[in-house]
């Protein structure tokens, strides 16, 4: 078995999500089904760094693969694009250790979430659209709260009683691009829903209906505030990087289209 290192780009709009479901496409699913066609067998493991949301998109998701196969890294990538519907694309191969896990080893993503402040006929698919004015500074100054340790559980559908949920956030950086307000989320692992329900609590921070107490509150679960009805829309968010040991971080904050 030969182990396999492979970072991927998509446009999840049409899909299901990351992971493999029945009777629904997944970025996995296509992974698995280009793979089969190369290696005319079912017998090898491709498995993702964590997964996304149904209509999440991503700009660097890395997944391994092992298999049996003496394919040189270029050729692997040649032969699954051949077979890859166009919104997804394999970026890179490259050999990688026997042991190497793609969720395992990650040690920290960076999420890219998009918020365009007007209409935009090209860009829809990839910002979610608030028509009400925003205060980006007040964003900005609320997003400092969510940076460091805390336990998020306000923030995310899964099950608190199974599972910790305190997340190190190492940066929630927010910046005015133009027509675009972008988000960067960096931290160690992140909860079902956690980046989009922070992002859509910041941006109610925006409008006005939410202050630095509320999210505080939130943050020391002493709040009865539901988040889950301010989460944000998924077109808007990107799995930015996946980072391993050695990684540099990347500092500079761009947006992924410009509707000035």
């Amino acid at each position: 078995m030969a182990r396999y290192k492979l970072t991927v780009e998509y446009e999840g709009t049409r899909y299901s999500g990351w992971q493999v479901q029945k009777n629904a496409r997944t970025i996995q699913g296509e992974l698995i089904g280009a793979a089969k066609g190369m290696f005319k067998t079912d017998d090898f493991e491709i498995m993702g760094s964590g997964r996304t949301d149904a209509g999440v998109h991503a700009l660097g998701q890395v997944a391994h693969l092992e298999a049996v196969t003496t394919l040189a890294p270029n050729i692997i990538q040649m032969k699954l694009n051949d077979k890859l519907p166009a919104d997804i694309n394999v970026l890179h191969v490259e050999k990688a250790a026997h042991d190497f896990h793609a969720r395992h080893h990650a040690e920290a993503r960076t999420y890219l979430y998009q918020i365009a402040t007007r209409r935009t006929a090209f860009g829809k698919r990839y910002v979610w659209w608030i028509k009400d004015k925003l205060n980006v500074s007040v964003i900005q100054r609320a997003a400092t709260l969510f940076e460091g340790m805390h336990d998020f559980r306000a923030f995310t559908k899964d099950n608190p009683t199974e599972k910790s949920t305190k997340v190190l956030l190492d940066e929630l950086r927010v910046e005015q691009h133009g027509s675009l307000i972008l988000f960067r989320i960096t931290g160690s692992h992140f909860w079902w829903n956690m980046v989009r329900q922070v992002i859509g609590v910041l941006a109610e921070a925006g409008r006005g209906t939410l202050n630095e107490s509320d999210i505080e509150a939130l943050l020391k679960n002493k709040s009865s505030i539901q988040t889950n009805k301010y989460t944000a829309a998924p077109s808007g968010l990107f799995l930015e990087r996946v980072y391993y040991k050695g990684d540099k971080r990347v500092h500079s904050l761009r947006p992924t289209l410009n509707i000035d």
